[in-house]
């Protein structure tokens, strides 16, 4: 029975080596990298088995399943690959919290949960959202994503209505302040951090074409049509941003 059985041991133990992760991180990379990000997801998963520890990967993780999730053709689809990427980031956070991208995927992934929810779990989420984006912005300054992230909660924050401005201040006490203003300067933070990241002239365009500057947003709208294409979800930006532009030509 030992010798039969020790081959099969031998193998298992093979394929948990540590050495398989860089292999297995590089086919992540180039799977994301040709826009099939539910493959790239299953690499970093078998990744985390292997190394239930690596931050990295577990971001990674977090990131692919909200984004997935967000595609999704169902509410109960979404909630479930949100509240997956909600874990893995609650885990990378637990073992690295000063971690900028750790922090950038907890802000992340509360946001996509929330954007199902009432407008009181709304504004209860808020306040997690700017606490994380702001410690990814302390612990690496240079991170355009948390920039982006700040960009877009000073964007919904400073358009909340009458009454999910009363619920905050009756349930969770004032939020902090926020403005288009602040924004505009996140935004256009994060773009001179990544000029190529598509979603930023998308979301700055709005901010604009809200502050009054039309002719701003248009132009940002057309620079946004001219550029390359990052990743799976910028076929979907550059629709919006056709859309947007024809509307507001």
């Amino acid at each position: 029975m030992t010798r039969l059985l020790l081959p099969l041991l031998l193998t298992l133990s093979f394929r948990a080596l540590p050495q398989d992760v860089p292999a297995l991180l590089q086919q992540a990379a180039r799977l994301e990298a040709d826009f099939k990000e539910e493959d790239a997801l299953v690499k970093y998963q078998e990744i985390v088995k292997l190394q239930p520890h690596n931050v990295f990967a577990l971001c990674h993780c977090s990131d692919l399943s909200c984004r997935i999730g967000n595609r999704q053709d169902s509410r109960d689809k979404k909630i479930d690959y949100f509240k997956a990427g909600h874990d893995y980031a609650d885990a990378a956070w637990r073992l690295d919290s000063t971690n900028s991208e750790a922090n950038v995927v907890m802000a992340f992934s509360i946001g996509r949960m929330i954007l199902l929810e009432s407008g009181r779990e709304k504004v209860a989420g808020a306040g997690a959202i700017k606490r994380y984006a702001d410690d990814a912005i302390r612990y690496d300054p240079d991170n355009y994503k948390a920039w982006h992230i700040l960009g877009r909660w000073h964007y919904e924050i400073s358009g909340l209505n009458f009454i999910e401005r009363t619920l905050a201040k009756w349930f969770y006490g004032a939020l902090p302040d926020a403005s288009l203003q602040e924004s505009i300067h996140d935004y256009e933070k994060s773009m001179s951090l990544r000029p190529a990241f598509m979603l930023n002239y998308l979301e700055l365009a709005k901010a604009c074409h809200r502050d009054g500057q039309n002719a701003r947003a248009i132009q940002l709208l057309r620079r946004l049509d001219s550029l390359r294409d990052g990743m799976y979800d910028d076929r979907q930006v550059r629709r919006e941003g056709r859309q947007l532009l024809a509307e507001w030509q």
